[in-house]
């Protein structure tokens, strides 16, 4: 089993940027990927980016430039660095590790 804990959300002024982080725990040696999805307000969950262990990454196609995936595998973290925000892009967002485990989410909204 996989814990996964996200942070770092929370209301910001369109224009402006949030870093995200999941912390993972337990059995984290089978983890090949990390990924973030977001769900907006009555929309489906939705692959933001990727992550893989050799340090591979994609992104959605629209986001590209604006949001950056990177991680710290000494403290078993992965982040999302967002900027120049939108206010499309509120919703909540989660991360994953490749399989059927999820954390609880965190909120970003982006509003003036």
């Amino acid at each position: 089993q996989v814990q996964l804990v996200e942070s770092g959300g929370g209301l910001v002024q369109p224009g402006g940027s949030l870093r995200l982080s999941c912390a993972a725990s337990g059995n984290i040696d089978r983890i090949y990927v990390m990924g973030w999805y977001r769900q907006a307000p009555g929309k489906q969950r939705e692959l933001v980016a990727r992550i893989t262990i050799g340090g591979s990454t994609n992104y959605k196609d629209s986001l590209k430039g604006r949001f950056t995936i990177f991680r710290d595998s000494a403290k078993n973290t992965v982040y999302l660095q967002m900027n120049n925000l939108e206010p499309e892009d509120t919703g909540v967002y989660y991360c994953n590790e490749g399989g059927t485990n999820w954390g609880r989410g965190t909120q970003v909204t982006v509003s003036s």
